[in-house]
């Protein structure tokens, strides 16, 4: 699905009064030629995966096949289950869901690209964290899904969501801007908050490298999903209460490309920079026999 702004999104929202979703599904279905409910039926079936995901990755102890990553999902679900975490219900639980999904992604299971792998998490611990504070339903979750999906594809229009192309702003930076309009989406904010939820959550992911050790996507992979999903909360909170971004969201998104392009490629997903080099992360390498 091609969408090529930002700016597009809201002029067609507010020339025929939609919501963000609205105007993402008709795109949708006049690029696919499927039905509004088939669109819906393949959503709540990737939405029942990520619950999946989430739950297998802090239910039980899951190990990656490197061994770098696994079990700190579990670890701090029962911190919060201990009530021992400094952070609310909601931020506690969406981290523990998008460490759970993002270690599901690490030792093989099922998972939604969300547009990636390495970014896997955010959007899903939000979703189902909110849902559990919140009590929204799943059809109203799929409308933040098709929020979050609208905001990808003009990201990956405009730029893009490749760590190896932009770095690793590029995968969880729009991961984060993704579950920030969904949730500011389901929890009633108008398009043009679901927007700037998304540049504020993007624009404090400027710069992220993708360093990952041994060129696996696991460390730091997991535990940046982990802390983005609060990001993205944050987001959302400052633009329901009216907060926007002073540089306009299309503008933010430009804005990545550009410090992507500028990048030097040791941190774009080489593994030749940042964290993969330091003496731990070239000692995993080594043990590994990369």
């Amino acid at each position: 699905m091609d969408i090529p702004s930002i700016d597009y999104i809201l002029d067609e929202a507010a020339k025929n009064n939609m919501a963000i979703w609205q105007v993402v599904l008709k795109e949708e279905q006049a690029e696919s030629g499927m039905s509004e409910e088939d669109i819906r039926a393949r959503l709540e079936e990737s939405y029942q995966v990520m619950k999946n995901a989430a739950m297998g990755g802090i239910s039980s102890e899951v190990k990656s096949i490197s061994g770098l990553t696994g079990g700190d999902a579990a670890k701090y679900y029962r911190h919060y289950r201990n009530r021992k975490n400094l952070m609310g219900s909601l931020e506690a639980k969406a981290m523990s869901y998008s460490l759970g999904t993002s270690e599901y992604n690490a030792s093989m299971g099922v998972i939604v690209a969300a547009p990636t792998c390495g970014s896997s998490g955010i959007l899903p611990g939000v979703m189902i964290a909110a849902q559990e504070e919140f009590g929204f339903t799943d059809r109203e979750a799929v409308n933040g899904l098709i929020t979050a999906g609208g905001i990808g594809a003009v990201i990956a229009t405009r730029a893009t969501i490749s760590g190896a192309a932009g770095g690793c702003q590029a995968e969880v930076g729009s991961a984060a801007a993704m579950a920030a309009a969904a949730l500011t989406e389901v929890m009633g904010g108008t398009a043009k908050q679901c927007t700037h939820a998304a540049a504020i959550a993007l624009k404090n992911c400027l710069g992220l490298a993708c360093d990952p050790v041994a060129g696996l996507v696991e460390v730091p992979c997991v535990k940046r999903n982990g802390i983005y999903a609060t990001f993205a909360i944050a987001a959302a909170d400052m633009a329901l209460a009216g907060i926007e971004s002073f540089i306009p969201p299309d503008q933010v998104i430009d804005a990545m490309y550009q410090i992507g392009i500028n990048m030097p490629s040791a941190v774009r997903e080489t593994a030749e920079g940042g964290l993969a080099i330091t003496p731990a992360g070239l000692s995993a390498k080594r043990r590994l026999q990369y």
